[in-house]
């Protein structure tokens, strides 16, 4: 078999999972089968393609026969592969949380049809993003993914679901007019807008227009990655989604924005003239995250803070614009997504069984449900960088990159990620604290809504018998429980995953392996 057709598979497979999903509203049961068979077969496939792709080089597909820079090339190089092999993980435990949440809810006949397409239409877009090789293709996969965002952020239809669904639009829709701005300007200028082809046409314009477009799709990229001071929409737009919906934007909306800038800093602008911007974006995405962070006294919003607060890492790598501080922020990238997405799913499951993710009403969890208690404190440690968890080992190579650079901003830089995972730790051992150990509030839970419109409380009768209550509870719990191990297997793992994102990193800095996978001998 030709490994390449598995590069437009991973677009295409999910799309038609999700009108096949869709012609099946009526029957829950085969919607469960066709979104569950199909990302479990995008995990194979992006398995395969990272391999592929660090054993023999970027595998490229040129869509309808056309070769570039005329046609659109979907490209899988070691960065793309992996993060399309992380995403499809996280996707599919997702699924399967929300599977167990639907089930409890409604049983196990009662689908929201909905639900399944907009999820792997979702999915579809994450991967078009990721193996995108010209801008205009990355630009349709960023709409993809605000189309269906959207349906999944307002599901059950109340009015905090839609008014903080307006907001994300509003804002999405403001950063897709700087990117098609961008596009066009680019495409005015150099007359292309594939990557590989712009790579070297960039070095041919005048600094003030070059300047010009990296400065529009940076804030572009920005405002989709939540960078300070870009990143005031997120807090108010994520908390209020369905738990599962909450966990994936977390885990993986926000990266595409991150790979985005990945791609774009290191293939179009390698010289770049904003590094020192870029590290001052870092600093202050950090600080104020983590220190919005603190002052939260909802689980929830306490994690959206913590996620806008550690896209400053990723970006810090990013500015330094090294090998060691690429290869740092790929690796974070990666640690990010699957223990942000983790802790989203336990929170979650707090809200499930202490009815609120408000820390004023919870209390003595750790009493009512052990499990529950581990479930949170083991990527709560991770995503604190707490020694020797994944989180500790990103952070530290991130340091050690900043420490080799040697300017005043990258030491100011190094300061503040010590400052921000102490700060990391404080939320977090607080929110543990009075969730977990402190005395059950008297006020007791109050009813919540979850991934439908039906109110849940924690109390309430499960609809099933003993061994149906078991594998819901198994569903719900066993995604959390995997993604836990998942943040572990990457400390186990640390060396050779810290050597993978080494020759991704060394392949972004030196760029020829991806144009020249791309662009035909002799291309103008």
């Amino acid at each position: 078999m030709n490994v390449t057709a598995l590069v437009p598979l991973a677009v295409v497979l999910p799309l038609f999972g999700a009108g096949l999903a869709f012609a099946l509203g009526r029957s829950a049961r085969a919607q469960r089968v066709v979104s569950l068979a199909v990302l479990a077969l995008m995990v194979v496939i992006a398995a395969v393609l990272v391999v592929q792709a660090d054993a023999n080089g970027p595998q490229v597909v040129n869509v309808g026969g056309w070769d570039a820079p005329l046609g659109i090339s979907l490209v899988a190089d070691r960065l793309s592969a992996l993060m399309l092999l992380i995403s499809a993980v996280v996707a599919l435990s997702v699924l399967v949380y929300s599977l167990g949440q639907g089930v409890v809810e409604y049983g196990p006949d009662t689908p929201l049809s909905v639900y399944h397409p907009t999820f792997l239409v979702l999915v579809a877009g994450v991967a078009n993003a990721f193996l995108s090789g010209d801008l205009f293709n990355l630009y349709v996969g960023f709409e993809i993914l605000l189309a269906a965002s959207y349906v999944l952020l307002t599901l059950g239809g109340t009015g905090e679901r839609i008014r903080a669904g307006t907001t994300y639009v509003v804002v999405s829709l403001v950063s897709s007019i700087i990117f098609l701005t961008a596009l066009a300007l680019t495409y005015a200028a150099t007359g292309t807008v594939g990557l590989a082809h712009l790579a070297g046409r960039l070095d041919e314009l005048p600094d003030a227009v070059a300047l010009l477009i990296q400065l529009m799709l940076l804030t572009a990229f920005a405002i989709k990655a939540a960078v300070f001071p870009l990143s005031a929409w997120l807090p108010d737009s994520y908390p209020t989604a369905p738990a599962p919906v909450t966990a994936v934007f977390a885990g993986l909306l926000t990266k595409v924005g991150v790979y985005a800038i990945i791609r774009t800093q290191t293939l179009l602008f390698p010289d770049s003239a904003l590094s020192d911007l870029l590290m001052w974006a870092a600093l202050l995405t950090m600080v104020i995250g983590i220190l919005g962070a603190v002052a939260q006294n909802d689980i929830k919003r306490m994690l959206s803070f913590t996620l806008v607060s550690h896209i400053g890492y990723m970006v810090f790598g990013i500015a330094l614009a090294s090998d060691a501080g690429l290869s740092g922020a790929i690796y974070y990238v990666v640690h990010h997504i699957v223990i942000q997405t983790n802790l989203f799913l336990v929170a979650g499951l707090i809200e499930r069984r202490g009815g609120s993710t408000s820390l004023e009403r919870l209390g003595g969890l750790a009493k009512l449900s052990p499990v529950l208690a581990l479930l949170f404190f083991v990527p709560a440690m991770n995503l604190a960088g707490i020694p020797p968890f994944s989180g500790f080992l990103g952070k530290l190579g991130l340091m050690q990159a900043g420490v080799d650079d040697g300017g005043a901003l990258a030491y100011a830089l190094v300061v503040g990620s010590v400052a921000t995972s102490l700060l990391t730790l404080y939320a977090m051992a607080k929110a543990w604290n009075r969730a977990f150990w402190q005395a059950p509030n008297p006020v007791g839970p109050r009813e919540t809504t979850d991934l439908h419109r039906k109110p849940v409380r924690p109390d309430s009768p499960e609809p099933a018998g003993r061994l149906a209550t078991v594998a819901m509870r198994g569903a719900l719990a066993g995604p959390a429980a995997g993604l836990a191990l998942v943040g572990l297997a990457m400390t186990i793992f640390a060396g050779p995953l810290f050597a993978l994102t080494d020759r991704a990193a060394s392949d972004l800095r030196e760029r020829t392996p991806y144009i020249e996978a791309v662009l035909p001998a002799g291309a103008p």
